[in-house]
């Protein structure tokens, strides 16, 4: 239990760590700036930090319980599955929804698939890596 609570709150902080990277570098903001006339000026820091905590613990949870389900034999590989599955439920989706509801450029949508992907991969990893049920 002590691993997971670890574990979820080093994949929370990741997760706004990765989304800075992600999301405030230069090519970013230029891509992104199609969003600009509906962003927010200014970002609600500790929202943002709690969202990215409870989404660390609630995918390390939904990891765990879904661990033994999950193709191949080693963590790792299962990480990395796991990694993919979320990464088309969550990012997939959400920039397939984005390209149909607004006039986004396709390097726009691009940019966020392969973010996502890199973003998800890393957390799959670490997940696959630091985390086993207690059977």
């Amino acid at each position: 239990m002590i691993r997971y609570v670890i574990i979820s709150i080093a994949s929370g902080i990741l997760f706004g760590v990765l989304d800075g990277i992600i999301n405030a570098n230069p090519y970013a903001q230029k891509i992104n700036a199609v969003y600009k006339p509906i962003a927010r000026t200014v970002i609600n820091v500790p929202a943002g930090i709690v969202i990215d905590l409870a989404y660390g613990f609630i995918m390390a949870a939904v990891f765990l319980i879904i661990f033994n389900s999950l193709p191949g034999e080693s963590g790792f590989v299962k990480g990395i599955v796991f990694a993919l599955f979320v990464w088309f439920f969550r990012v997939v989706m959400s920039a397939a929804s984005s390209w149909m509801m607004f006039n986004l450029p396709l390097k726009t949508v691009l940019y966020n698939l392969w973010t996502g992907l890199a973003e998800m991969i890393i957390l799959g990893i670490l997940y696959g890596l630091t985390l086993k049920p207690l059977n």
